[in-house]
């Protein structure tokens, strides 16, 4: 008799039948070579049961890769690490400005920006080659909680308002030209249309496809410091207060490591899983 589909329970409590392919192109982004990843899948294989949730499929994954090298198992966390850049939605907000630095974007976040009709908190702010865009960012701290159409609708409403108040102004030496609305979620398919209908710029998990925020991250290498397998939850939390927000920003500054007082020795295991997925 044919083997029956596994039936795996999401986040969400809703059942999907289990694909390997899925979870081979997932172990594949972090780089792993075919062989591991090969080992990976037959150990999974091995431990599947009806019912069994997607959280104990990545947790397995994950320790799996963690097993073998450190910062495989970080970019295979990733999804994971963005939420914990929670419970707040500031580090997220200086997380997105970090990645548009490193992209050529000269940033600032918190800003209050007057409208024709009233004043905005903006949480980004980026100017790039005579341009100013301003980015409204939507963090979520659980799974599942996606952005629907009210959140573009709103949003667009308040780049109308700062874009007729900033372009009549002549004080300003840019030009404002784009909305950007950035989740780490994703949008509905009506939030979506009306993105590009009225001309937001919408930026989730994996949309716009093969330019979200993951596949920037990985081209980049700008990671979260919440990816690290090895610092605590404690130790994360300190850098993040401190507006350390990316792996890179530790790169040839370990400073706020010894302000934590870790020992050399866990000091350079850190900075060498650091190293190499900022490297890879």
């Amino acid at each position: 008799m044919k083997d029956q589909p596994i039936r795996i329970v999401k986040s969400s409590g809703e059942k999907v039948i289990f694909s390997f392919e899925k979870l081979r192109r997932s172990l594949m982004r972090t780089g792993a070579e075919p062989a591991m990843v090969d080992a990976i899948l037959k150990i999974v294989k091995d431990e599947l049961y009806q019912g069994i949730t997607t959280n104990e499929l990545y947790n397995r994954a994950f320790a799996l890769l963690k097993k073998q090298k450190s910062y495989l198992a970080s970019k295979y966390k990733l999804k994971k690490a963005i939420y914990e850049l929670g419970p707040t939605g500031y580090p997220f907000e200086r997380f997105i400005a970090a990645i548009l630095k490193y992209s050529g974007f000269k940033v600032e976040v918190g800003q209050i920006l007057q409208g024709a009709c009233v004043s905005h908190e903006i949480d980004v702010v980026a100017q790039k080659n005579g341009e100013t865009t301003i980015i409204e960012c939507k963090f979520h701290s659980q799974q599942g909680q996606n952005c629907n159409v009210k959140i573009p609708l709103y949003i667009n409403s308040r780049y109308m308002d700062v874009k007729t108040h900033w372009n009549a102004n002549h004080k300003n030496n840019t030009k404002l030209t784009k909305g950007w609305v950035v989740t780490n979620t994703r949008f509905t398919t009506d939030a979506i249309s009306y993105g590009n209908c009225c001309g937001l710029y919408l930026l989730s998990w994996d949309y716009p496809k093969n330019d979200g925020l993951r596949d920037r991250i990985d081209r980049l290498g700008l990671y979260p410091i919440t990816v690290s397998t090895l610092l605590t939850n404690r130790e994360k939390q300190f850098l993040l207060s401190r507006d350390v927000v990316l792996c890179r920003e530790l790169v040839g500054d370990v400073f706020y490591l010894d302000h934590l007082g870790i020992s050399q020795t866990r000091k350079d295991k850190i900075m060498k899983e650091i190293k190499e997925l900022c490297n890879h």
